[in-house]
């Protein structure tokens, strides 16, 4: 299916190399990657067309700009036809799915994947392995989403667990997908408490399978990336243990290309950060639909999907590369150079390429990198508290059953008494966390309450009971109340 090259300078001929790398493709990707082979095999007969392989994860919430939704929305087949017109080829889009970064690379090794979307820490093992076939090398090009918190990574235990800290999981079972950037996060957290991934027994499963570990009770904590440890929380099979934002390392996912296939057919590359950039601006302008969009693709609730792409939301969509981002590159690296995922002498500044970028975007580019705050941005007239809800700190908002938009609050406080006060089902309610304004969701916060406080402020949602009793203890008066009865007290006074 393959054509057989001549050998350029040391490289070995294709063939030896195709051999050499199906050795490092895991047994589950290599019937996809077959599949693939096979599709793009024949398409190339025609030499007008040209065929774009495009590795992304569908469940993946930080990602869905460059594949569920760009995907569902044709943005880059669209975009692509209006190149069409100015070059005179074709182009064929072939989409694979893939569950994490590190079945992704594999293809990407095998060049079966020209374009690909993964994690900071996936991001890192890609270039260094690639790096290696001069066919296969790839460079990061834009940013899907991120998390300056690094709160997109989380751990989870199940609900009737003791553990009330990190510090807890020594000598527990712990699912992550090694490698990921839940595996990064979960090492980092370990650290910071004086233990080691040696402290607890790691089993290296696929995010869904580990969600159904915790579940089943096989093991005692999952930890991952953006969205399961929230759709852990959200279907009731658990509970947030640690949030991986108190690490302070910035968590992003990114595109990389082949720099084979890009240097072949830049407007190619420049067509997809364009694709990007239109479904980007679709899901801060529409976000409910966006959200309920992609529950219809994946199976994922539309309700967790907007805690991650909703204003205030979890993940901040721009595609800039923040120059957080490539401190947070260095870091990883140590991390998994030790792990022998990375080569020491892999250079991450030239892995960046925001060459694209800077053309798409224009003059504008530098001011881009240099803002951090999320563009998408939750804002309006509180009704229940009577004040403007402007404050990212304490904005917060519910989503009641059958409404086709969201009912803004002040505060937390304020969105209790609206609730209260609405004989409407709630879908879900949303609220930043007090001390670190990470979203969350209201019936699944730790809350506080505070008697001496003034009323539009009395109640305070944590996102860990642990950061809950932390804050008791340093203020006198205060007390955990759980999330009915602060809604009970806040109907009683509304």
């Amino acid at each position: 299916m393959f054509t057989e090259r001549k050998p350029r300078g040391a490289n070995p001929p294709r063939a030896a190399r195709s051999s050499r790398r199906g050795r490092i493709i895991t047994v589950a990707t290599a019937a996809f990657v077959a599949l693939s082979a096979s599709l793009t095999g024949c398409t190339l007969m025609d030499s007008r067309t040209v065929v774009v392989n495009v590795g992304y994860q569908s469940k993946t919430i930080n990602t869905i700009n460059v594949g569920t939704l760009m995907r569902d929305r044709g943005e880059l087949e669209k975009t692509l036809r209006e190149v069409g017109e100015k070059t005179g080829k074709k182009y064929r889009v072939v989409w694979q799915d893939f569950s994490s970064g590190a079945p992704l690379t594999a293809a990407m090794i095998a060049t079966h994947v020209d374009i690909g979307s993964m994690g900071d820490y996936p991001l890192l093992a890609n270039g260094s392995k690639t790096s290696k076939y001069a066919d296969a090398a790839t460079e990061l090009v834009a940013v899907t989403g991120y998390n300056l918190r690094g709160s997109l990574n989380q751990v989870v235990v199940p609900n009737d667990s003791t553990a009330q800290s990190i510090s807890d999981l020594r000598g527990k079972h712990v699912s992550t997908s090694l490698g990921s950037a839940g595996d990064g996060m979960l090492s980092a957290s370990l650290q910071r408490v004086g233990m080691t991934a040696s402290d607890v027994a790691v089993a290296n499963q696929d995010p869904s399978i580990g969600a159904a570990a915790i579940q089943g009770g096989q093991v005692d904590a999952l930890a991952q990336f953006v969205p399961w440890p929230q759709l852990v929380v959200f279907r009731n099979q658990g509970r947030l243990l640690h949030d991986g934002g108190d690490n302070g390392i910035p968590t992003f996912h990114g595109v990389v290309v082949r720099k084979e296939f890009s240097g072949q057919n830049p407007e190619v590359t420049s067509a997809f950060l364009h694709a990007m950039r239109a479904t980007t601006d679709y899901i801060t302008a529409e976000p409910l639909h966006a959200a309920l969009r992609i529950s219809a693709i994946t199976g994922i609730e539309p309700e967790v999907a907007y805690l991650y792409n909703g204003p205030n939301g979890l993940v901040s969509f721009d595609p800039t590369l923040k120059q957080p981002f490539v401190d947070a590159l260095g870091k990883a690296k140590q991390f998994l150079v030790k792990r022998g995922s990375v080569k020491a002498d892999f250079d991450v500044a030239t892995f960046i390429n925001d060459t694209y970028l800077r053309t798409l975007i224009g003059p504008d580019y530098d001011a881009r990198a240099a803002d951090v705050t999320n563009p998408s941005k939750l804002a309006g007239f509180d009704d229940a508290c009577g004040v403007s809800a402007t404050d990212p700190r304490t904005a917060s908002e519910v989503w009641f059953a059958g409404a086709d938009s969201t009912v803004v609050a002040a505060t937390p406080s304020c969105l209790l008494r609206r609730i209260a006060a609405d004989s409407t089902r709630v879908r879900a309610g949303y609220v930043p966390d007090t001390a670190t304004a990470t979203k969350l969701f209201a019936h699944k916060a730790t809350w506080v309450i505070d008697p001496a406080a003034a009323p539009t402020s009395r109640y305070l949602p944590f996102a860990t009971s642990g950061a809950a009793n932390a804050y008791v203890a340093d203020h006198a008066n205060t007390r955990i109340v759980n999330y009915e009865a602060a809604l009970a007290q806040s109907r009683a006074t509304s």
